[in-house]
């Protein structure tokens, strides 16, 4: 009787019932990676310590502004940006450069500087559709290439600065997170609050539909790679500030973590659906992965490992949940 009645609903129904079946599943799986990983950590002899807590507020806060700027590309469905890691170095290293002109003077040169360096990609990707990939290699490559011959290759030390403000705490939260958290905020703002926002989530969803109902696609492709730029410098200015030093090795690696933290947030591959604020519940999976490997004594290679292992599965749970 239940076979009869299965074979008697519609293509679309069965379709639209395995669908949910999947998503639920999926909701599932997460759930309980989820619920595995806080188990892991509290289980982890340190974790919870102070010291241990502050380490995880600072990779959430260096890992996150790049994290919230690579939503904004994936969202409008270019998937991802693997020069924001780059971007990031060279930002850290014109906001040191830049210290002549004071804090203030040096972190808008040095935001400006981001802004310009995503903004070109993001014409190229958006103007003339290339791929976003390739584009984001090309200008990886450049940047790098770019960035040693000014420098050649030597690490950069501002002559004098003082960086008191940026390893202070307000409240006893260090002010790195405070800066972390505000970006979140601007970054939903944008997505929820502005027509900018909605464009960009449909542009993702249809780039067809949304030059039909007016928008012109290429133009949103472009502000999203601004505000990625823009997101990215801001990481920049925190390491360059903790660290007082710069070097294009600065930002490698945090292009892939934010790759992972917004995936893992659930923002979806394909674009159009997503927020910043599962961004930042990506962002700390990700960056409590990290802190428990380290505390484990889980050498740096191998924490790249797992990263790139989240990424896969994660990949794999969008792939089957949003198949129809």
């Amino acid at each position: 009787m239940t076979a009869a009645i299965e074979t008697e609903r519609p293509p679309w129904r069965r379709r639209w019932l395995n669908g949910n079946a999947r998503r639920r599943a999926v909701t599932a799986i997460r759930l309980f990676a989820f619920a595995a990983l806080a188990i892991w950590s509290i289980a982890t002899p340190g974790f919870v310590s102070p010291l241990s807590l502050s380490a995880l507020m600072t990779a959430i806060s260096f890992i996150g502004c790049v994290a919230v700027g690579m939503t904004f590309i994936t969202l409008t469905g270019n998937i991802m940006s693997l020069s924001l890691g780059v971007t990031l170095s060279a930002a850290a290293l014109v906001f040191l450069s830049s210290l002549a002109l004071g804090i203030v003077g040096a972190c808008i040169v040095a935001v400006l500087f981001g802004v310009a360096v995503s903004g070109v990609q993001g014409i190229v990707i958006g103007y003339f559709r290339a791929n976003p990939i390739l584009v984001s290699i090309a200008a990886l490559a450049l940047i790098t290439g770019i960035s040693e011959l000014v420098t050649g290759g030597q690490r950069v030390y501002p002559t004098a600065a003082n960086f008191a403000f940026f390893k202070s705490r307000i409240a006893g939260i260090p002010v790195t997170t405070l800066i972390f958290l505000g970006a979140v905020a601007l970054g939903e703002l944008i997505l929820s609050g502005t027509r900018f926002g909605r464009a960009m989530r449909m542009v993702g969803s249809n780039w067809r539909a949304a030059e039909a109902a007016g928008l012109n696609a290429a133009t949103v492709v472009t502000g999203a790679y601004l505000l990625a730029g823009a997101f990215s410098a801001v990481s920049g200015i925190l390491l360059a500030a903790r660290y007082g030093s710069g070097d294009m090795e600065l930002g490698a690696g945090y292009d892939y973590s934010a790759i992972a933290a917004v995936l893992v947030g659930g923002t979806a591959i394909q674009g159009g659906e997503g927020s910043v604020l599962r961004t930042l519940i990506g962002v700390s999976v990700i960056a409590a992965v990290e802190v428990v490997l380290l505390l484990r004594g889980f050498p740096e290679e191998l924490q790249y490992l797992v990263t790139g292992i989240i990424v896969l599965l994660v990949i794999m749970l969008h792939t089957i949940g949003g198949r129809e």
